[in-house]
């Protein structure tokens, strides 16, 4: 059985969904890895609903001006400062954000080429440190913002890979934070409009898609919503729908939330 949307462009959410281009200046959104793959869907998908977001790009990206063009053509603020604990909370304090996206994270690869980010390129440092880092600030800038967390599928109670666990802590610290949450858990995130292209996981997460065909044909639907992949453009729109739209809070949601949504309106 062929699992329905397999490939979202970037376009197709835009012109499948009229009647989002008016201005709302009731939610303001700061959105931390805005230059990644999922970050880019949600930048995106905020700004057809006109809030007001703000799009953290790191002052020693290398792409800086490419990404400042880039997201002000969709109306998008860029926020260009450092990964410092002094310079994030002053931005928050000052943006006094309604929702603080945390889409960060690496990859082993990105750690054994030169990426130009003063910060390392390790799960400890980005996955962890920037995500705590941002975290702290958004406790700090008083406006009590919903901290959106993307995590991953299969986050486990103990033990786990590095990826894992790093998220596991990551969570707990979210949950004890005190601000109002909602933990995203995807499967795969991949795409061929990925920028990043990561070959590999292509082929896994091709793989585990023609796993699950059958599994949906016989009734589970639950299972196959869970771990099926999705692109950037898909999950930037069905986190949206689920945080701005619906206006969920203190929940962890994964793809048994917003597949139903995206598919619905397919």
């Amino acid at each position: 059985m062929a699992l329905p949307i397999r490939e979202r462009t970037w376009e197709r959410w835009e012109m499948s969904d009229p009647g989002t281009t008016s201005v709302s200046t009731e939610q303001v959104h700061f959105v931390a890895g805005a230059t990644g793959y999922t970050g880019r869907g949600v930048v995106a998908a905020l700004r057809r609903r006109g809030h007001l977001t703000w799009a953290h790009v790191r002052p020693d990206n290398r792409g800086l001006e490419r990404w400042t063009t880039f997201f002000a053509e969709q109306g998008a603020g860029v926020e260009s400062v450092a990964w410092t604990p002094e310079a994030i909370g002053a931005s928050l304090a000052r943006i006094r954000p309604t929702h603080v996206w945390s889409l960060l994270g690496t990859t082993r690869a990105r750690a054994d080429r030169d990426t130009g980010s003063a910060v390392p390129e390790t799960y400890e440092a980005v996955d962890w440190g920037l995500s705590k880092c941002l975290l702290d600030a958004a406790v700090a800038a008083g406006s009590s913002p919903v901290f959106v967390y993307l995590s991953a599928q299969g986050v486990p109670e103990r033990g786990g890979n590095d990826y894992l666990a790093v998220r596991r802590r990551m969570e707990h610290a979210v949950r004890a934070s005190g601000l109002p949450f909602v933990l995203a858990r995807p499967a795969f995130i991949s795409g061929g409009d990925r920028l990043d292209k990561r070959p590999m996981e292509r082929v896994y997460a091709t793989a585990i898609d023609l796993a699950l065909g059958p599994v949906s044909a016989f009734g589970g639907r639950g299972l196959v919503e869970r771990w099926r992949s999705i692109t950037g453009p898909d999950l930037g729109e069905g986190l949206v729908r689920l945080v701005a739209d619906r206006g969920l809070r203190d929940r962890v949601v994964d793809g048994r939330d917003w597949w139903p949504l995206l598919v619905r309106s397919a």
